[in-house]
């Protein structure tokens, strides 16, 4: 991702050393699939965990939690950090107070919104049991604030000392979480472990900032306000497409609906956190070329050819054995949610197709067409998910989704062909696909051949199956890709020298 003489353009910018900065970028992928593909199994995991020991009803209360209070928090997520990472002052102290100052400005009004919607919540969904958790959740917001640091490391493309110091916050709510549900706190022990992680992670991350963070804005302001505002939109479409739901799935088919959605929700946030491994990972280099058209459509083509070689295998898994999952690990309590976990598993294939699309048009400083998209998407889970879960129930809602999330990859699609020419979203798709068919058939003609009743070890064995065939398959296909990758890492490491990119 750079020319001859690329470290000296980028020294001021990203400190590449004696790499290039295609190298320096294979390198932070690596670096950040440890850390959050690691991390993001074990929010997973604390996920089902929990759900072992809460009823649904408590996972319910969580879900409407999330439902109304977290996801105000994707209100105050207004592109500060990307701006920062796309700006090119002098003074870049100057600059991070400034970013620093606005984020910090943004979290403390969201926390006064938070503590305000509380009892508005509880009334919504007649659940006054959700005041008291909620008001302590609300504490987590202004730590989120204290958080800015983490983007000068970012910027700067040192990946290991943020993910180092982002780590901390799911590392202490999982051991805090799990301990509480354990010793059977209940839905209390997912709000406790959220504030508990958060505020570690904030006051080590500002103890260690290097720069000292003052309280100042200054010019530049209306550059972020411009940037930020169409994130902002779509930012309210997300929590309309969290909210809505959880609202009347327990109104019109009970709380353990509602947990339900929660949980498939829980899934969805798993490959979205491992997709934005690779996204945070090529930002700020995307940043540093953006007006290198050609550049960018490699980038974006070989990044999602790289998440889609694990996403489509683990949603299909998930679409395959999701019966399984309840029978032998969660419980006949969750057989309601059987239909619409094999539907999320569904929508987390195919979703991953241009899922960082949208890190292209914020690098280039065009926020508009990600609010035109989810705009766009939202109409349409508005007018078909929503109506199917309320006369449906969970089997209807599950086809919602599946058309929510066709209706998002079609609008990306048409901003990505404006500007990558000859961009094919459907070849492109269909190459995501090719790997994992063997071992899709190879699990098919398993099950026919199966007699007698399916247990646990014969899911067990299905499943390993399914992943070696799986690894061999995407080995085979992709094989030219993985090796050019490796052979970055390689030379970043200090192997032969990398030829001029």
């Amino acid at each position: 991702m750079s020319s001859d003489g690329s470290g000296d353009l980028y020294a001021g910018r990203i400190p590449l050393g004696e790499r290039t900065l295609r190298e320096h970028t294979a390198r932070g992928t690596v670096i950040n699939a440890g850390f959050l593909t690691g991390l993001s199994f074990l929010g997973l995991l604390k996920a089902f965990v929990v759900a072992a020991f809460l009823t649904p009803e408590d996972y319910g209360i969580w879900g409407i939690l999330l439902a109304g209070i977290v996801t105000l928090s994707f209100l105050s997520e207004l592109g500060v950090g990307d701006k920062y990472i796309q700006q090119t002052e002098a003074d870049q102290a100057r600059a991070f107070d400034r970013a620093f100052t606005l984020n910090l400005i943004v979290n403390l009004a969201f926390t006064l919104i938070m503590v305000a919607a509380v009892p508005l919540l509880a009334v919504i969904y007649g659940q006054p049991d959700v005041v008291a958790p909620g008001l302590v959740l609300a504490l987590a917001m202004p730590a989120a604030g204290l958080l800015s640091p983490l983007w000068i490391y970012y910027r700067r493309m040192q990946f290991v000392r943020q993910r180092a110091l982002q780590a901390i916050d799911p590392i202490v709510g999982f051991v805090v979480t799990v301990a509480l549900a354990i010793a059977g706190m209940g839905y209390w022990s997912l709000v406790v472990g959220a504030v508990a992680g958060t505020w570690s992670a904030a006051l080590v991350t500002l103890a260690t900032s290097p720069y000292r963070p003052r309280l100042q804005l200054g010019e530049g302001v209306r550059d972020y306000l411009a940037f930020s505002w169409p994130l902002l939109v779509a930012n309210v479409n997300r929590l309309l497409v969290v909210q809505a739901p959880i609202l009347v799935g327990e109104w019109q088919v009970g709380l353990a609906a509602a947990g339900a959605i929660t949980l498939g929700g829980a899934i969805i946030a798993f490959t979205q956190k491992v997709d934005a491994m690779v996204t945070q990972t090529i930002y700020p280099a995307v940043c540093a070329v953006r007006d290198q058209t050609a550049l960018l459509f490699e980038t974006f083509v070989k990044s999602n050819r790289l998440v889609l070689i694990w996403g489509v295998p683990f949603g299909l898994a998930l679409l395959m054995f999701a019966p399984d999952l309840v029978d032998h690990v969660l419980g006949e309590k969750w057989e309601p949610a059987v239909g619409l976990l094999q539907a999320y598993g569904l929508i987390s294939a195919f979703s991953h197709v241009g899922f960082n699309w949208d890190a292209f048009f914020r690098a280039r400083g065009e926020t508009k067409p990600i609010a035109a998209v989810s705009t766009f998407s939202t109409v349409v889970f508005l007018a078909v998910a929503i109506p199917l879960l309320a006369f449906e129930g969970l089997s209807g809602f599950a086809v919602g989704m599946a058309v929510y999330g066709f209706s998002a990859v079609v609008g990306r699609t048409y901003f990505l062909t404006r500007i990558f020419d000859g961009f094919g979203m459907a070849r492109h798709a269909a190459r995501a696909l090719l790997p994992v068919v063997p071992a899709v058939a190879v699990v098919a003609v398993a099950r026919l051949l199966e007699s007698g009743e399916r247990s646990g070890l014969t899911a067990l064995a299905e499943f390993c199956t399914f992943v070696a065939v799986t690894i061999l398959a995407t080995a085979l296909a992709e094989r030219d890709l993985l090796r050019e990758m490796f052979g970055y890492l390689r030379r970043a490491r200090g192997g032969s020298p990398a030829p001029a990119a």
